[in-house]
């Protein structure tokens, strides 16, 4: 047919099963296992929903300010968008926009290309290290820009600040996207280097670490300049992306710190019981500093492992492709639906040697 000559075609993005049967054990989203903060639900209860007959403020400032003060920035150095892939695919548009790629990890989050492709953005894929990573000397070639996660996805596996400088302090020439989802989980923030880089971008969200990935929120932390030219483009392409009550229910949440460094420091301390016990099934893993571990099994297929978990409404994540066919990205639940995890992966291991 002709009129598909013009149509712009991509490969889309492919997130994890969302299923929703009673009593699954659900750990392939990297969700947070608890509830949001309290005063998120204070919010709710509270909200005014006649207000909805009103567009929301398209700065979002109620929630930029809370975001500025915790992290010590100035309000004009924040940006927030409809979760952290709002934000990432806008800063795509409107920071990698040369003849030159862009460069990111060949294994990290599977986003990354789409957006390049969706933008018809030339990109270049920098392998991991054999044990899964980022080499900085091989981010020292002629780039459009550069982007990573850290810690990375789906390895889990932290870079220090030393080897994040080290690329940073290489492409001062173009913007430097450090993509921080998991930060929260154990690592440290790359937001220090903003007082010694104009040219970086920092990316979190609040669907891992505040247990809000049903509410949609993200944020940008940058140079005042980085910043002013995300929000041109985003008010090019549309001013109300955040609704008014999920801007009151983001800056409950943060500022809430008490609760938020009570759920993360649960998670940390179910994590490091969950790598215990996979060891001693016959995994092996590099050291997640997430809120998941990419595991891969001496004797067993991680597909076959994949396909009986979740014939026993168990869902992990499996990604069949290059390099890591043979992983699973376990999301960390409650210590009970880990111990669920680890009751039936045993009876698994046992039955198979059995055969």
């Amino acid at each position: 047919m002709k009129w598909e000559e013009n149509v712009r075609k991509v490969v889309p993005y492919v997130p994890g099963e969302q299923p929703n049967r009673p009593d699954m054990v659900k750990l392939n989203t990297n969700e947070c296992p608890y509830p949001p903060a309290p005063g998120v639900e204070k919010v709710m209860r509270e909200f005014d929903y006649s207000k909805l007959r009103l567009y929301p403020d398209t700065q979002a400032t109620a929630l930029a300010e809370a975001l500025a003060e915790y992290y010590g920035v100035k309000k004009e150095q924040v940006f927030v968008g409809v979760g952290s892939d709002d934000v990432l695919a806008m800063s795509f548009l409107t920071f990698f926009n040369s003849d030159r790629p862009i460069l990111f990890p060949d294994i990290t989050y599977s986003f990354y290309d789409v957006w390049a492709e969706l933008f018809k953005i030339p990109y270049k894929t920098i392998p991991l290290s054999e044990d899964f990573r980022i080499v900085p000397e091989d981010y020292k070639v002629e780039n459009g820009g550069v982007i990573f996660p850290n810690p990375n996805a789906p390895t889990g596996i932290l870079e220090s600040l030393d080897h994040i400088e080290e690329i940073i302090k290489a492409n001062q020439d173009v913007v430097v996207i450090v993509d921080e989802a998991y930060i929260d989980f154990g690592g440290e923030s790359a937001l220090p280097l903003l007082e010694k880089y104009e040219n970086v971008l920092v990316v979190q969200t609040f669907s891992k670490s505040r247990a809000m990935a049903g509410s949609r929120i993200g944020f940008a932390i940058g140079n005042e300049k980085l910043i002013s030219y995300l929000n041109d483009a985003k008010f090019s392409f549309n001013s109300y992306t955040m609704d008014s009550l999920t801007i009151q229910l983001g800056a409950a949440a943060v500022k809430d710190d008490e609760y938020f460094k009570e759920i993360t420091g649960k998670v940390v301390k179910t994590r490091e019981w969950t790598k215990e016990e996979l060891k001693k099934l016959g995994f092996s893993f590099e050291d997640s500093k997430s809120n998941f571990i990419f595991a891969t099994h001496k004797e067993r297929k991680a597909e076959d492992i994949f396909n009986y978990l979740k014939s026993k409404d168990i869902f992990v994540r499996y990604f069949k492709k290059p390099r890591i066919d043979n992983y699973l990205r376990i999301s960390i639940g409650t210590d009970k639906e880990m111990e669920i995890l680890i009751r039936e992966l045993t009876a698994y291991l046992k039955g198979a040697e059995n055969d």
